[in-house]
């Protein structure tokens, strides 16, 4: 997939060129509620919370960030699922 493509920008509104960079996951917050609930859930002899998962996906999501080159402001589009992902120059 080529580095700057040229797409709408939903905050200038209208097509400009844009960035296109690979968000990487970090590392979850130990203090969100979720992971509070969850650690709670887990802790003693309940065991797991919830059903283990029936089987493994085959590709991952790609998460995609979109960076306008005028206004600088990013947004998201649609994921789709890939095995990989190449950003190259054009």
């Amino acid at each position: 997939m080529p580095r700057v493509i040229r797409g709408y920008c939903p905050h200038c509104g209208h097509h400009t060129d844009l960035e296109i960079e690979r968000v990487r996951h970090r590392p979850r917050s130990e203090l969100r509620a979720g992971q509070r609930r969850f650690r709670r859930a887990a802790r003693g002899y309940g065991g797991f919370p919830r059903p283990k998962p029936s089987g493994e996906k085959p590709t991952k999501r790609i998460n995609i960030r979109y960076r306008c080159k005028e206004c600088g402001k990013a947004h998201h589009r649609a994921t789709w699922r890939a095995k990989q992902l190449e950003l190259v120059e054009v």
